[in-house]
């Protein structure tokens, strides 16, 4: 490892007010593999391929791209603020040192809140698999104990340190684009039964202006793939050249990581035995039904196998962004409990307490499914709008920036194009948000038709009442 780039990596934090006490031991490549295995486009288009079907037939794949497109904009804004702000935590010391306390305080409590309930979530959604892996089948409890039992042991490997976790991403990324690649080739060369032109096929969805609401509704799915790439600046203490390498790793999550998404999801849409079906609902698992005809029981499986690595890799991954968050808040003397959630351990010098709280919130959260399934279902549903509200907090306060005369500093810079690219990034994720939370299921129960709207109203209100009340911005600690 270069001494010379460690020790300008220590100055430049320095310059920030900062002294680091993390290992810089995670290389470039395993730095964008926790971004990508974070993102983990196997888990997101297995998880959701058949709600986007139904939703909005075979052209929702075109979604992958315009989100893609629009996320990167966001990944743009924030390779700039990451390159001038190379430090553990991502969200929270960006916004502070662009807007303020207040404003940093907001967006770490949204954004905590959304990685706790994105782990359950992640953890619930494995269950599934491992169930058909094993060939067991298992009620409701028994997912959530599964879900639980995956929370703990990717908790475990956390708190091994930054080399084993930079490793398992690292083997996670190998698995999950090795798997992406030959899956999708398999299916494309052996299994295709459907022509191209399916992907401009609406079926009953209508045509022209008539499908676009469905073709609304069916984004959601692909923006449920495109974040991760923040989790790069998460760990940027502990990643050498922080400066430079983050933006760029934050980038090629969204190209590869995307491609990997959009391929896995052309594959399963040209291989998928009966279209119609799938869009009806009258085949609840088109991912099942595709991979099963096309490959058999035991080829199934060893996609299942790699599928399992995907979801525990990517819960390593979102604990491990989830915990340098907590630390970064806890380090300033931001949030409760400060003085236990800010030091690292002696060996494997990663935060300990931060961990096994980042373990503990989305086992609570997973495990009032044993009682109440709809109530974590409307709890998790905020998984996505809190990670997306709290990156447009963070892409807010750098346009508040440069207005108040930000000129950024870092190695990585927008230049003339900065204020332009941070708007165009402002616009398209105020609709994204607004278009993920609208409420489209009139038939189905207030909690599950407004339940992102409601999960996002209480996790915002009692960070705003908390601030009020126990004024956590007064309390910072400066080094």
């Amino acid at each position: 490892m270069d001494q010379k780039s460690l020790d300008q990596d220590s100055a430049q934090l320095a310059a920030l007010g900062l002294k680091s006490e993390f290992e810089r031991s995670m290389s470039f490549w395993e730095n964008f593999s926790l971004g990508f295995t974070y993102l983990s486009p196997v888990v997101g288009v297995y998880s959701v391929f058949a709600l986007a079907i139904q939703a909005g037939g075979p052209p929702m794949i075109w979604n992958y791209l315009l989100v893609g497109f629009g996320q990167f904009l966001v990944c743009l804004v924030f390779g700039e603020i990451v390159s001038q702000y190379p430090i553990s935590g991502g969200i929270y010391p960006w916004s502070l040192r662009l807007v303020g306390e207040r404003w940093a305080w907001m967006s770490a409590w949204v954004y905590a809140w959304a990685l706790f309930t994105t782990v359950a979530a992640v953890a619930v959604g494995g269950a599934p698999f491992l169930s058909q892996l094993i060939g067991i089948e298992f009620g409701n409890s028994g997912f959530i104990w599964i879900a639980i039992a995956m929370i703990i042991i990717s908790t475990v490997l956390n708190l091994s340190g930054t080399r084993l976790l930079a490793q398992v991403a690292f083997f996670g990324f190998l698995c999950e684009l090795i798997g992406a690649v030959a899956v999708g080739g398999y299916l494309l060369f052996f299994a295709k039964v459907n022509s191209i032109s399916i992907l401009w096929n609406t079926f009953s969805f209508g045509e022209g202006m008539n499908y676009f609401p469905a073709f609304l509704a069916s984004s959601v799915a692909a923006m449920f793939c495109y974040y991760g790439f923040e989790a790069c600046g998460d760990v940027a203490e502990e990643t050498p050249n922080a400066g430079s390498a983050i933006p760029k790793s934050m980038r090629m999550t969204i190209y590869i990581g995307g491609g990997a998404a959009t391929f896995v999801c052309l594959a399963l849409l040209l291989a998928l035995p009966n279209v119609e079906k799938a869009i009806s609902g009258e085949d609840p698992d088109p991912v099942t039904t595709t991979l099963m005809g096309a490959m058999g029981q035991t080829g199934y499986r060893m996609v299942i196998a790699v599928v399992m690595v995907s979801f525990l890799s990517c819960l390593l991954s979102l604990q491990a962004a989830a915990s340098r968050l907590l630390f970064s808040f806890a380090r300033d003397g931001m949030i409760f409990g400060s003085k236990h959630l800010n030091h690292l351990s002696k060996s494997g010098k990663v935060p300990v307490n931060a961990l096994i709280v980042t373990g503990l919130i989305p086992i609570v959260i997973a495990s009032i499914g044993h009682w109440l399934q709809d109530a974590v279902t409307t709890i998790i549903s905020f998984a996505s709008a809190g990670i997306y509200v709290a990156f447009q907090m963070v892409v807010v306060a750098a346009l508040y920036a440069r207005s108040k005369g930000w000129k950024p500093s870092g190695s990585f810079r927008l230049g003339k194009l900065g204020f332009f690219i941070n708007s165009l990034a402002l616009f398209y994720g105020i609709t994204a948000v607004a278009n993920m939370i609208w409420p489209r299921t009139p038939e189905e129960p207030w909690y599950i038709n407004y339940g992102m709207i409601f999960t996002s109203l209480v996790v915002i209100c009692s960070g705003i009442l908390y601030l009020f009340i126990a004024k956590p911005h007064l309390q910072r600690k400066t080094s």
